[in-house]
């Protein structure tokens, strides 16, 4: 009697249907006109993602070409009470020695020497480096037999982590340039399967809140690290990399060097900081970077979110507050002071103004002006009785 058994096992940690027959042309045919189904040449198997509706799906199909069709093992999954749905399986940092093979590597080394041969950043190379290893894990085929429903696959993996736009984008970038290193099959247009950006306004602390940060934040080095990111409108990666010879103080300025798209820059520097800057100057004498971690290294981006987010619980905020956060506030204060948006553009390291528009939208002291309809008939009900008395929401409720 023809027979298929059917059984379970998990492929990146996505339960799987396995399907195993004794190999013949006609079963092989039969298997495939399931479609939704991959062979796997390590199973010797075709397989798909589990669920009830597959599995009752595969079952009739088999049973009506006279297939004996044997589940037992699939009982064994109800006992043990494991649950089906795996539609988020982790993306995680891989180890290279014990989860990638030689061929593997190989694509990865050669992608990894391609972006800094474009002398991308290494930050850049980092971002990438982490799809692509995920991305070569996911797929488990030599690139230049990959198709462009692989890449999709693994760009619904993406979405389904709930990762952020841009950083979805990202991922769509490092696509694009493993594929023009490995030439896929197919042409593949990636600008489709790029999502749009998002449109979203920067969140903005209000000057208040930036000085109680600030006043709530004990330790010199971390009261230093967050006005400088604020005071200066610098970006994370910036406040580590600054030097001690980046100063200088006589003429109130900061230099930044290489900064985001390999662009040197001036910055402002706060009288406000300077008493901050030479009290800590004094204590800590900082021989290399301006924030030193252990042994004169580089501080690290984790710590300075972790004490940025225990000045805001002190300092009683609310707000999702980051380290941009500060720099956001910063534009945005400029903004309302008047500042020309050239200088603030200069001044946040900006290669199109179109970029520093965005705070315009923040900082619209005219949009402020105008009242809401509400209060304009308050105000009317008001004015109705003497001028003494105002109309609040509850009926017949006068002050």
């Amino acid at each position: 009697m023809k027979k298929v058994k059917l059984s379970f096992f998990k492929k990146n940690e996505i339960l799987q249907l396995g399907i195993f027959f004794e190999y013949n042309l006609a079963t092989n045919r039969i298997a495939r006109n399931l479609g939704n189904v991959e062979w796997s040449g390590s199973l010797h198997c075709y397989y798909l993602p589990y669920s009830e509706k597959e599995k009752y799906r595969v079952y009739s199909h088999f049973r009506k070409f006279g297939y004996y069709v044997d589940y037992s093992d699939l009982l064994k999954l109800q006992k043990k009470k494991v649950k089906p749905e795996f539609a988020k399986p982790k993306l995680k940092k891989l180890s290279l020695k014990k989860e990638l093979n030689t061929f593997e590597k190989g694509c990865l080394w050669k992608y990894v020497r391609y972006l800094r041969g474009k002398r991308y950043s290494e930050s850049t190379v980092k971002t990438y480096y982490f799809f692509i290893l995920n991305f070569v894990r996911f797929k488990q085929k030599p690139p230049r037999d990959l198709i462009k429903r692989d890449y999709e696959k693994f760009l619904e993996l993406i979405a389904a982590h709930n990762y952020s736009i841009s950083s979805h984008r990202q991922c769509v970038s490092a696509l694009k340039h493993f594929s023009v290193l490995f030439e896929p099959k197919e042409e593949i247009n990636f600008e489709v399967l790029r999502p749009k950006k998002s449109k979203k306004l920067p969140n903005v602390l209000s000057q208040a809140e930036v000085i109680d940060i600030l006043r709530c934040t004990k330790n010199i080095k971390h009261r230093l690290a967050l006005g400088l990111l604020y005071s200066s409108g610098l970006r994370i990666g910036e406040l580590l990399n600054l030097k001690v010879k980046d100063f200088n103080i006589d003429r109130k300025q900061l230099f930044i060097n290489s900064a985001k798209g390999r662009k040197d820059r001036i910055a402002i520097l706060s009288e406000g900081i300077l008493p901050l800057l030479k009290n800590y100057l004094v204590s800590f004498e900082p021989t290399n970077y301006l924030i030193e971690g252990k042994n004169g290294s580089k501080y690290s981006p984790e710590s300075i979110r972790a004490f940025l987010k225990t000045a805001c619980k002190r300092a009683n905020i609310q707000k999702h507050v980051t380290p941009h956060t500060l720099r956001h506030s910063f534009a945005t204060h400029m903004m309302e002071d008047g500042i020309d948006i050239r200088y603030i553009q200069e001044l946040l390291g900006h290669s199109r103004p179109e970029t520093t528009m965005i705070y315009t939208h923040v900082s619209r002291q005219d949009l402020l002006e105008i009242k809401s309809p509400l209060d304009t008939a308050l105000g009317r009900l008001s004015n109705s009785y003497n001028h003494n008395k105002k109309v609040l929401l509850s009926r017949n409720n006068i002050l």
